[in-house]
């Protein structure tokens, strides 16, 4: 591991913190201060900010529409941008960039690359992940969504559900098996599914014959469980660095909660916020681990599942710590709820019911979403520490 930044590293950050202070007004206050409609609208504008300036996908190629630069200012970045309280990138961006942008750069052909890439970044296109499926969660290696190939054309029949961002999207990557036996129909449809914290963020996605062209697949013809593989360490993996930027500031405004309430007296609240400030700051060490690894290697491995593991366990239990802090003021709601249905808050967020609320439920929710808690420890197990595959029932 080499925590240190490098000289190229430090001289972008200062070309970051130079582009914030012309872009943003004298005293701003973050985006998580902004009424909802404002939050969102100011995310679509910020995104183009970031897209006109080359900073939206830093570390992907200058030919298809990015930086050039490395993982490192990659991190720098999102450092920058979360002290100043604006986002990184869109609210589907986690699909179209991180995941599939990722996945293009190291298993798609030239002419997908040159094709899909700049149309992701200039946000023509938005997608969303089709993996889940009611009977294929944890379990994704059972999924029965069928794609059969008819002339120049796939046609897919099945249905995926917890389809972030769904509703936003019109384009879907799926996983789906090669079975010509299965009878074709027609379209798409989407259907939304509240959460407990009445956020429309997820849908389930009904394929009845859906067509794609033949050359829309990654990698090989049945060889998708490599490049599946390959995508859920980029979900789970790639912000193993930036995760502890976010997650130390959502700590350091949780304290600022605890100090306003009169609560840093408490012996039982101090200990907790003592061992909750001992696992952001290993996360962050733990982050620099395998961005070291990434950069010497270039991939990321099943060491990705430790990240997965760490932060959703950890977000969790702070998010507990906070109702807690805020005691009976957690049963009125009152304020903004995130706009985002995963991770921390907004940065910026003011300490309000419902933003601690709204991210105690994306914390519970952050050890199912991504892979459970208990099929990152299986693959520890297996595939890092070598020991015996779990029994499967018969």
């Amino acid at each position: 591991m080499d925590p240190r930044y490098s000289e190229r590293a430090e001289t972008f950050r200062a070309h970051v913190r130079s582009f914030l202070a012309e872009q943003l007004p004298p005293g701003w206050p973050g985006i998580g201060a902004l009424p909802r409609d404002e939050a969102l609208e100011f995310t679509r504008h910020w995104r183009s900010v970031l897209h006109d300036h080359g900073l939206l996908a830093p570390a992907w190629p200058t030919e298809y529409g990015g930086g050039g630069l490395g993982k490192l200012e990659q991190v720098v970045l999102v450092e920058e941008l979360a002290r100043a309280g604006v986002p990184a990138m869109g609210l589907s961006d986690n699909f179209g960039m991180k995941m599939l942008g990722g996945l293009l750069l190291r298993w798609g052909t030239d002419e997908q690359k040159r094709r899909l890439l700049p149309r992701i970044l200039s946000g023509d296109d938005v997608w969303c992940q089709g993996y889940s499926e009611p009977d294929s969660g944890s379990d994704l290696a059972s999924l029965r969504t069928s794609a059969v190939r008819d002339g120049d054309e796939w046609v897919i029949s099945g249905q995926k559900t917890w389809t972030s961002r769904a509703q936003d999207a019109n384009w879907i990557f799926v996983l789906a098996r090669t079975n010509p036996d299965v009878p074709t129909h027609q379209g798409i449809t989407v259907r939304p599914i509240e959460t407990m914290g009445r956020d429309p963020e997820f849908n389930e996605v009904f394929f009845d014959g859906a067509r794609t062209a033949l050359d829309s697949i990654v990698g090989d013809v049945d060889n998708g469980w490599t490049v599946a593989n390959s995508l859920l360490g980029l979900e789970r993996g790639d912000e193993a660095a930036t995760n502890p930027v976010l997650f130390r500031a959502e700590f350091d405004r949780l304290v600022e909660m605890a100090r306003e309430l009169g609560r840093l007296h408490d012996p039982v609240i101090r200990d907790r916020l003592a061992a909750a400030y001992a696992r952001v700051e290993t996360m962050r060490f733990l982050g620099y681990r395998i961005l070291t690894g990434v950069l010497s290697s270039g991939t990321i491995g099943p060491e990705a599942s430790i990240s997965k593991l760490y932060w959703s366990e950890y977000h969790r239990d702070l998010t507990r710590l906070a109702l807690d802090v805020l005691g009976a003021q957690a049963t009125v709601v009152e304020g903004r709820a995130p706009i985002r249905a995963y991770r921390a808050d907004d940065p910026g967020a003011r300490n309000t019911s419902a933003s601690w609320l709204g991210t105690f439920f994306n914390g519970v929710a952050g050890t199912i979403y991504a892979g459970t808690s208990e099929v990152q420890r299986n693959i520890l197990a297996e595939r890092v520490l070598g020991l015996p595959r779990e029994p499967r029932p018969s």
